[in-house]
């Protein structure tokens, strides 16, 4: 059963004309979900929502009876989990507008894996099928998860090729996550394998939601926003492929694409993402010299070799976060004169910032 609060934040979420916007604000007002969902009128307007859609809402919500989507939530083992939970995704807390709320199925420790999405055409070629299932079999070996996003074609064999080699994936809907609602139906065996395999399944849209054709943007974004790169493999010009590499680029994430036939609609996609400057792929080599070579470079411009005794005290305490010299004083144990000459000299070699304020960061 979920929790008494973020059950009335379920219920919020029911009544559609609510977006990420309208939560933010209620978040904001009330010091709980459940007050918010309870609220007057006077008070909805004064947390920032419009009168006429506070009015609707007062109006609706007597059908939208949170007993009951607990009760509906329970007997289908759907959990819920909200932006500033420990075990939210990190990576995707960072992108612009991401959802306040995720409904799921299995293991949601894997929000915090080291993921990579791939998606592609629904009518793929056996070419697809073969560059799939070798690209998702090494990534497997190689521990990433892997993220899709359940459709016919290219996702579901992402998604059954990384279970055939006991791998780990997240599926991504565009619809409700529960049975009734799941979208395509043809997959729910492949949900239910999921799930059954240490697996998981999310979905930021309410209990009963249809696949309605603008859910598919606000999905594929979630898609990349959970993984550090995407990869297109196969797809037409046009299509919910290319959507989720141009959130990726948005996200400042990586954009990996497979070349294909030139004279094959689906590998026009890719095509034109090679083009267009997405790294093009012939083997998973490719996708971890780019990965690790990001993060190899990430770690020795963030590794600080101290110098001195003084240096020591010092990087100990130091973060991306500015902290200011009067804490570190405090921390370090060195008096203010010796603080100020050694972070001086630490400037100055380009070792950490100077943020003004009498702050201070590791670069």
């Amino acid at each position: 059963m979920p929790s008494k609060d973020i059950i009335y934040l379920v219920s919020l979420n029911h009544f559609l004309k609510f977006g990420q916007s309208s939560l933010k604000k209620l978040k904001n007002f009330f010091p709980s979900w459940r007050e918010a969902f309870l609220s007057s009128l006077g008070n909805l307007i004064q947390a920032g929502i419009k009168e006429s859609v506070a009015s609707e809402f007062i109006t609706t919500r007597v059908d939208i009876i949170p007993q009951k989507i607990a009760e509906m939530m329970a007997k289908e083992n759907i959990k819920a989990i909200e932006l500033e939970n420990e075990d939210y995704s990190r990576l995707l807390s960072e992108i612009y507008n991401p959802p306040i709320l995720l409904l799921y199925k299995g293991n949601i420790s894997l929000l915090n894996t080291r993921s990579l999405g791939i998606v592609g055409a629904r009518k793929n070629t056996s070419y697809g099928q073969q560059v799939s299932s070798k690209l998702c079999s090494d990534l497997v070996k190689n521990d990433f998860t892997i993220v899709s996003g359940l459709a016919l074609g290219i996702d579901s064999i992402a998604h059954n090729i990384t279970l055939d080699n006991n791998g780990k994936t997240i599926a991504v809907l565009g619809s409700g996550i529960d049975n009734a609602s799941l979208y395509p139906s043809q997959n729910r065996y492949l949900a239910n394998k999921i799930i059954n395999n240490n697996g998981l399944i999310i979905s930021e849209f309410t209990l009963g939601s249809l696949p309605l054709r603008y859910n598919f943007p606000m999905r594929n974004r979630i898609i990349s926003g959970l993984s550090l790169g995407t990869l297109v493999i196969e797809s037409a010009i046009k299509s919910g492929a290319l959507i989720t590499a141009r959130t990726a680029l948005e996200q400042n994430r990586e954009v990996f694409a497979v070349p294909g036939n030139i004279f094959s609609l689906v590998s026009a996609g890719p095509n034109t993402l090679i083009k267009q400057g997405a790294i093009p792929v012939t083997s998973v080599d490719t996708i971890l010299e780019t990965l690790d070579l990001k993060r190899l470079n990430s770690y020795i411009n963030n590794k600080i070799s101290p110098e001195t005794k003084e240096e020591e005290k010092i990087i100990t305490h130091l973060s991306h976060e500015p902290i200011h010299v009067d804490e570190l004083v405090r921390l370090s144990g060195l008096s203010t004169a010796e603080l100020s000459s050694t972070l001086t000299l630490m400037e100055m070699r380009g070792a950490i910032k100077n943020f003004g304020g009498m702050k201070y960061a590791l670069l």
